[in-house]
């Protein structure tokens, strides 16, 4: 059996709250609470505190659309063939229409709203009426051909186009975010037979220049000294080349710099699987997974990495169940949830960046 990070780190319970629906962190201290047909934004202490009865905005939406919450307390929404800005009473401030998405009536991310609240990133498809020139043609959809698609960044208060850049994807999933400084706008999108595609561009006024980027990996969140962290999954594209890794790379250069072979924590690499990578703080990284051991029914397990190199510390000793869904609060704290119950945790404090609890 694999034993490398196997040490036992403490963590520290925080608190216990009720939470219904899907919880995630937002810029300025906010959680984002999803349920069917509704999202809220609370405030972070006063919702882990219990006190979960007032949300500070809110907007009824569809299982179409995608919702990122703004500074002010408005919303940009990206539907089906459309992207809106909505200010804090609902109404609308702008709306971007755009091709619709092929394969199926639904935004495929949710906008990037950026740390000043001033520009908004999105992926946006784009229609090809020469078939002899569409990078897809969708016998699904007659006369809706379709050429790779547009990384847009947009004017948050008016809707403006500032950039626009084409990315080599069809993309039937994307995920993008924003450097903590604004500096760098980071997007990756999965196309299907061809696994992830992730670019960061650096919004000026020039545009939106793509400054570097890598292939198979997804973004999956920053790390201190404009470093980007990526993921890479087994997703059987290539068999001779299936493997789950987390890379990062400086946003200057696009070189990487550090990298981990997620087969170093597996029990059984052949089933074995990870689901994402947090970030908790300038010195630790956090890697859910579900192991295998000795045949027996699968696990759970989280382990924790040292952000500069990547490489395991040990395994993080929970004393209640946890799942996969794991929500880092950029504080060094982070959410995991059991049922109903949304726990915070925190690292006890005998943990360092090179070694776990002694």
């Amino acid at each position: 059996m694999n034993t490398t990070g196997d040490e036992r780190i403490g963590v520290v319970a925080l608190g216990t709250t009720r939470a219904r629906g899907a919880v995630r962190a937002a810029a300025g201290a906010r959680l984002l609470v999803r349920t069917p047909g509704l999202v809220e934004v609370h405030d972070r202490e006063e919702f882990l505190a219990g006190r979960t009865a007032s949300a500070s905005a809110a907007l009824r939406t569809t299982d179409q659309e995608r919702v990122a919450p703004t500074p002010g307390g408005g919303f940009v929404v990206a539907g089906p063939a459309s992207v809106r800005a909505l200010d804090r009473d609902g109404g609308t401030l702008w709306e971007l229409p755009h091709d619709p998405w092929h394969g199926a009536a639904r935004a495929r991310s949710v906008p990037a709203v950026s740390p000043d609240g001033r520009r908004v990133g999105v992926v946006v498809p784009v229609l090809e009426p020469d078939e002899a020139k569409a990078a897809l043609v969708y016998d699904a959809e007659p006369d809706r051909n379709y050429t790779w698609d547009d990384l847009l960044l947009l004017d948050a208060a008016t809707g403006e186009v500032l950039g626009r850049r084409q990315v080599r994807s069809l993309a039937s999933a994307a995920v993008q975010s924003w450097s903590p400084d604004g500096g760098a706008l980071v997007v990756s999108c999965w196309t299907a037979w061809q696994s992830w595609s992730t670019w960061w561009a650096q919004p000026c006024a020039d545009g939106l220049p793509i400054l570097g980027g890598t292939w198979m990996h997804a973004l999956a969140g920053f790390l201190p000294g404009s470093r980007v962290l990526t993921q890479r999954y087994a997703e059987y594209v290539f068999p001779a080349d299936d493997r789950d890794e987390l890379g990062a790379y400086d946003l200057g250069s696009g070189d990487q710099v550090a990298a981990l072979d997620l087969a170093e924590l597996a029990v059984d690499p052949e089933d074995d699987e990870f689901f994402s990578a947090e970030v908790l703080d300038a010195h630790h990284v956090l890697v859910p997974g579900r192991v295998h051991p000795d045949g027996g029914p699968p696990r759970m397990r989280h382990w924790l990495l040292n952000a500069d190199t990547l490489r395991p510390i040990g395994r993080l000793d929970y004393p209640v169940p946890v799942g996969e869904e794991v929500t880092a609060l950029d504080d060094g704290t982070w959410l995991t949830q059991d049922g109903d119950r949304l726990h915070r945790w925190g690292l006890a404090r005998t943990n360092t960046p090179e070694s776990g609890a002694r």
